[in-house]
């Protein structure tokens, strides 16, 4: 079991890795956060998986528990879903002292933590993350958010957990597909910062390509994931609100969420898109002389045998420029875009033109037809 506090002005949590975590953390932690309630989101697929088991690791904290249960899938990533989330809470009687759970993967921490975040002006909120993608990811930070038809995340809001429980043996029921998905994050935050994590995850095939937990138990898993967030606690107690360095956690996104709005939200898992995403932003990288031949071919070789090839329908320049647009990353008519200039060291280009980024698309598209390709 490991540790990593998130040290931020007022707002200090524990991240809990290991197998085990959930019955080992989450009494103490919710115990510290409410003498009232806990009302539990989760969604369908984990409720079906995991029926009563927040209830009943917290049978001896003694605090009314309630669930609300919404649909699974980015989709759902609505504010009619979290309206429903809303309901839930009423039914619950909760107010600012109850304590919400958000119990699985990245959808349902970002909706549950958009409602923590405006519930009663604020309500301590714990992360329960059930995917890797969601453990490396979406579960730290503060960043909650629902989507926009135009524009993935657009609506959303800061919100620091009271504490965060990632419990590995969830894992062994992730689909390949998702924890495929998960591994691209882990692999992105080596990329951007440390180096020494993107040689071992690109060394470890073998262990990759089989269930968590098979080989080896889950040291490894436990260790990549510590190493993992800590990369992101570290650039987020650098930039809570990403007002300057926290930007380079967006690496890929520009192109990612451009996929999932254009293809519709859940066609392609987020760490998909990521996947696709990174390998535009380290092609554009060395296309502008900052990443090494070197370098891309490295990056190449540990991503394209993961990815799933994005299938897109036809879109113009207006299209493209308009989804960059939407995207909550840009400033005046120009992007922040993140690039590479080594493997573990990601820097911002400001001022980057949106006609810039299509050309680069274009040989993007050509040279990369397994990654990414237009629909005729």
């Amino acid at each position: 079991m490991r540790t990593l506090e998130v040290t931020l002005p007022g707002a200090s949590y524990p991240i809990h890795i290991g197998a085990g975590a959930l019955r080992s953390r989450l009494p103490g932690l919710v115990a510290q956060a409410t003498r009232d309630a806990a009302v539990i989101v989760t969604n369908e697929t984990v409720a079906r998986l995991y029926p009563g088991v927040i209830e009943e690791a917290l049978r001896e904290v003694r605090v009314r528990t309630a669930a609300v249960v919404i649909p699974d899938g980015e989709r759902y990533k609505t504010l009619d879903t979290l309206a429903t989330i809303y309901d839930g809470l009423m039914q619950a009687e909760a107010n600012r002292g109850s304590a919400l759970i958000a119990f699985g993967g990245g959808v349902v921490g970002d909706i549950a933590g958009f409602a923590a975040a405006t519930f009663m002006r604020g309500m301590p909120l714990i992360q329960v993350p059930t995917t890797l993608l969601a453990q490396v990811d979406s579960s730290v930070g503060g960043k909650t958010a629902v989507n926009h038809r135009d524009g993935k995340n657009a609506i959303g809001a800061f919100k620091q957990p009271a504490g965060v429980v990632m419990d590995l043996e969830f894992l062994g029921t992730l689909p390949q597909r998702e924890l495929r998905a998960g591994l691209f994050e882990l692999i992105k935050h080596g990329i951007i910062r440390d180096r020494a994590l993107f040689d071992d995850l690109a060394a470890a095939k073998d262990l990759l390509a089989g269930a968590p937990g098979s080989r080896g138990g889950w040291a490894f898993w436990e260790d990549v994931i510590h190493r993992s967030c800590r990369v992101k606690a570290q650039v987020v107690q650098e930039d809570e609100r990403e007002e300057n360095v926290r930007a380079i956690l967006n690496f890929v996104h520009t192109l990612g969420h451009l996929i999932e709005t254009h293809t519709g939200y859940g066609t392609y898992l987020h760490g998909e898109a990521v996947g696709a995403g990174m390998l535009f932003a380290a092609f554009a990288s060395h296309a502008w002389g900052l990443l090494p031949q070197g370098e891309l071919r490295r990056i190449r070789a540990a991503l394209e045998p993961l990815l799933t090839p994005v299938r897109m329908a036809p879109l113009d320049e207006a299209r493209f420029t308009t989804l960059l647009r939407h995207d909550k990353k840009p400033v005046a008519a120009t992007l922040r875009f993140i690039v590479l200039e080594a493997i573990g060291r990601a820097g911002i280009r400001p001022g980057t033109a949106p006609a810039e980024l299509w050309t680069l698309f274009q040989r993007f598209l050509a040279d990369s037809p397994q990654v990414l390709r237009l629909a005729a």
